[in-house]
């Protein structure tokens, strides 16, 4: 293509803070970032005040004109979308496209999805990394088409996952990742370089589906560390989720210690003072910081120091 940055009409599609730190970072390289595209504001907090998306934040900080449409058919955000004259659009952490978006400017419009695909298509590749116990991911950019998460691959880059990552932890590391994979595909489309490869399909390709209240609940049938890795891949949110004293118990940080038994699984253990853990099939899950029903977020002794468990019975070690 061979154009300046300063030449290449960009319109970013975005809305968390994960989108806002991609597109800080292709203002910074000089690039003409001509609109963006983000989520209605909307009310929130007791006083119902509107609230913008950091996208949305971000480009009236720094005076870019901000498209928030309802419906992305609506035929005046078209035209309006259209006004800008994009040579090329980037979208991250949005929401589905239809074809009328996507196949507007002349160079078409990539993504940046937070995986290495094929692997893990779908609306949650953080957390199933870690929750199937990965030990490195990474992040693609891609052109788009009719399929989700199926386009022709662009960049990828890797990334280890550390036994101490959790979920929020990932996420911060691939935000850096996916800057150096969004300017490189800049790069090589104004250098015209740029390769487009077919993503390669497979019967053993891992999907990431929504998550929601049946896959983030903990089965004590599993095996321990495959507990802790849900805890990590959905910890700080949406976490991971159990009963304690019929209530609903989340958990931040949990801990395995692996020993043979013949306990009942679920059974919880307890010191009273330092230590609440539950039987699994192989062993011990240690709850290290949890949030129950109607109580704040605090470290596992914090809570058996103000909680009674004296009526439920629950086994000493």
């Amino acid at each position: 293509m061979h154009k300046a940055k300063s030449e290449l009409r960009i319109v970013f599609l975005g809305n968390p803070e994960f989108a806002r730190f991609h597109l800080a970072r292709i203002i910074d390289e000089g690039y003409n970032v001509v609109a963006v595209v983000s989520a209605p504001d909307k009310p929130a907090g007791r006083g119902m005040k509107l609230l913008a998306t950091p996208v949305t934040e971000y480009a009236r900080e720094k005076n870019i004109p901000c498209l928030q449409p309802a419906n992305l058919k609506n035929i005046d955000f078209l035209n309006d979308l259209k006004a800008y004259h994009a040579d090329l659009q980037i979208v991250i952490a949005f929401r589905m496209l239809p074809e009328l978006v996507w196949d507007m400017p002349s160079l078409g419009t990539f993504n940046l999805h937070a995986s290495l695909l094929p692997h893990y298509r779908g609306a949650a590749p953080i957390n199933w990394a870690i929750i199937n116990g990965e030990t490195s991911t990474g992040v693609s950019t891609f052109k788009l088409k009719h399929e989700i998460d199926t386009g022709n691959l662009l960049v990828q880059k890797s990334c280890t996952i550390l036994q101490e990552d959790n979920a929020g932890t990932l996420h911060d590391k691939l935000m850096h990742v996916g800057t150096d994979a969004i300017i490189e595909t800049l790069e090589q489309v104004i250098t015209g370089e740029l390769k487009e490869i077919p993503q390669p399909e497979s019967d053993q390709d891992k999907n990431a589906p929504k998550l929601h209240p049946a896959n983030t609940e903990l089965q004590w049938d599993c095996k321990g560390l495959d507990i802790v890795n849900l805890v990590r891949g959905l910890s700080p949110y949406p976490l991971a989720h159990c009963t304690f004293d019929h209530k609903k118990m989340k958990v931040y940080n949990a801990s395995f210690h692996p020993m043979n038994h013949a306990h009942d699984r679920g059974s919880f253990i307890t010191d009273g003072k330092s230590y609440l853990g539950v039987w699994v099939s192989d062993g011990i899950v240690h709850f290290d910081e949890i949030k129950i029903e109607g109580k704040r977020q605090m470290y596992i002794k914090d809570f058996l120091n103000g909680y009674d468990i004296s009526p439920l019975n629950i086994q000493e070690l």
